[in-house]
This record gives structure tokens, sequence and C-alpha cells, in this order.
């Protein structure tokens, strides 16, 4: 008999990587297949110790890209299986993604961000929301939770394996390489403890009977020779995205009810975010803070209702506008100010958040 691997809920003070790992348990996952990259080694290292404890399986790869493959097989066969990459291995692993969009399996990936392009730094960025969100040769069929520390992950891993196993999209949760390395304290949880029911998985292959006469048939693929077979295949994926999009999508709010001055940020750069925006409240200014939790699908209504009644925004992000190309696309024709704070591969500070807000209110 398989032993639980998180009997009752505890802090602990772990590294994210570590976290993964443990949140991977918790929400059933079968097999992770995986390939060495930084920041996001730990990732398998946890796991491949842990593993055999709970009756769990690890592979490693020649590469990422067998891994993204290897991964989109797991759970074609009925295995909740998952993988973890970051950087130049995300490019790697968007091929097998795209796959997994079109045949809609329901694959979760760990991103660990590092900064690009190519191999570059391993330590900090933002640098994959573009693509995390919209890679590959798909349309985004995916959804991508963007995570701001270790609870975030630790919860949103295990929501992922749930949310791709309901709706069949490629899910993938966003952490970085601070996320990664760094620990800190955080509540480890059984979900069905908590109300949480994990979704068992259905194999796509190998069921019983004979295909035609016992069940239906069932035919998977991604590759189409006619154009308009292409077209209708996406549409109707397409069509079941948006329609499951505001069920799926997330956000997080604080004081933009009155505010003249939104900060929007994601990811560990909202955690800079809430501390100015306490400074700044504490000082009588009026702004406030909008976080995506969700990046693919965003929360559209939220973000165009948002942009309709205040006067400006500010979109701050370790990046060079990747997040706020995807605001500023919902925002259009909003009659706000939209202005920036890119700092490409660098940690950002809630002071130098703080001292921008008070740059951008000062002007009339």
């Amino acid at each position: 008999m398989t032993v639980a691997p998180v009997k009752e809920e505890k802090r602990v003070f772990m590294t994210g990587n570590e976290v993964v790992a443990w949140a991977a348990l918790a929400a059933g996952a079968d097999i992770m297949y995986g390939y060495p990259i930084t920041p996001q080694n730990e990732v398998m290292h946890y796991w491949s110790r842990l593993a055999p404890r709970y009756g769990k399986s690890f592979l490693q790869t020649e590469d990422e890209l067998s891994a993204g493959f290897a991964t989109t097989g797991g759970v074609m066969t009925g295995s909740k299986a998952f993988t973890a990459t970051a950087g130049s291995g995300s490019v790697l692993m968007q091929e097998p993604m795209a796959m997994a969009e079109m045949m809609r399996l329901p694959t979760v990936t760990i991103v660990q961000q590092r900064g690009g392009p190519s191999t570059a730094t391993v330590i900090y960025s933002q640098q994959e929301v573009t693509l995390t969100t919209m890679g590959g040769n798909g349309e985004g069929i995916r959804v991508v939770y963007s995570t701001a520390g270790h609870q975030d992950l630790y919860d949103y891993t295990i929501k992922a394996f749930n949310i791709a196993w309901k709706y069949r999209f490629p899910t993938f949760v966003l952490g970085d390489g601070y996320q990664a390395k760094m620990r800190e304290p955080l509540t480890i949880y059984d979900p069905e403890k908590r109300g949480v029911k994990l979704l068992q998985p259905d194999p796509f292959v190998g069921k019983e009977g004979e295909p035609g006469r016992d069940r239906p048939p069932a035919q998977y693929r991604n590759t189409y020779n006619l154009e308009e077979e292409l077209y209708e295949k996406i549409m109707s994926d397409m069509k079941e995205f948006e329609e499951n999009s505001a069920d799926i999508a997330e956000y997080e709010s604080s004081y933009t009810e009155d505010a003249e001055l939104v900060i929007i940020a994601h990811g560990i750069v909202f955690r800079a975010v809430r501390e100015a925006l306490d400074n700044l409240r504490q000082q009588g200014l009026p702004v406030g803070a909008f976080r995506p939790v969700t990046l693919r699908p965003l929360p559209v209504g939220q973000i165009k209702e948002l942009v309709a009644r205040v006067k400006k925004i500010l979109v701050v992000e370790s990046a060079y506008g990747q997040i706020a190309r995807l605001i500023k696309e919902k925002a259009c024709g909003a009659a706000c100010e939209i202005h920036t704070m890119f700092k490409p591969g660098i940690g950002i500070a809630a002071e130098e958040v703080e001292v921008r807000a008070k740059e951008i209110l000062a002007k009339q």
C-alpha cells in the first residue's frame, strides 16, 4: 500500500525546487521525465530521491526534446506525468508542447525561468513569458500560472495537474531562478483533506476492448493534410479554450477601487509591488495593484474593467515588455496612460517601484 507523502499540514522551510517535488507528490503525480538544466535541476534531484519511497517513477532522458515527448507519451498511457525545465530547455520543449496542444494532452511543465536569449544567465528573469504563453507553432491553447513564492509553487503545482486533466490543455507553472534556489517557509498539506478532489487520469490509448466494436474509436494526431481540416480543429479547440477561460483565469487585486495609479506585475516581482503598495498607501497616495496569476488565459474581463476606470497604469517586470505586450493588447482602446518599468534579468526592489510610482503620480 502506497504511503501518503503528506499526511497532515505542517510548516516547512524549503527551496522552491524542493517544494515542486513535494507538491507533485501531493498531487498524485506518477512519473517525472526530465533533463538537467539550471536552475530547475533540484526538482529532478528531489523527485528522484522521494519517488521510490512513494511508488513513483523517474526517467532522465537524453535531452529536453525527449523529456517533452516522453511526458506526452506518459499522459497518453494514463499516467500523471510531468517535466521541469528552464531557458534553452524551454525552447526545445516547445515542439512536444505544441503537439500536446494539438492533441489536447494534459501535460504539466514546471518552468524555472532564467535570463535570455540563448543560455545567458541562470539566476533571475521573467524572460520566458512569451515563450511559455505562446510558444511553439500553436495558438496558445495552454494554461500558464505565474507564481510569486513558495506557497504559490506548492498550491499551483497541485492545481496544475487538476486543471490539465479536467480541461485537457497543457498546463505550465512559471517560476524563476530566485524561487527555485531560495528557501522560505510555507505550509504543505494533503489537498484532499482540504476538500480538493484530485482528478484521476484516464488513458488515451491501451484501453480494453476492440475500437469500433467494444468502444468508440479514437484518433490522436497533430498532422493535418487539408487546410480546412486543420482550420476546423484549431477553431474547435480555441472555442472550447475561450469558453473555459473565465473559469480558469485568476488574479489578485488590492486597493484598485479608489486608485488613480494601478501597478501591474506578476510572479516574484509582485512581491516588491506589494511592499511598495503598503508604503505608498501609508503615505496617503491613491495607488492600487493588480496581479494576473494566470498569464494564459489572462483575466481579460478584470483587465478591461481596470483600464477603463483608472487614469494610469504602471507595468513592472524583469523583462523588456513581455507581460506589458499582453496587457496592452487587452487594454487596446482604453484612455488610461500606460507606463512601464522594465529591468530584464535584474531583481526589482520595492523602493524602486515606490520611486517610479511617485514620479508618475507627480506628472499632470
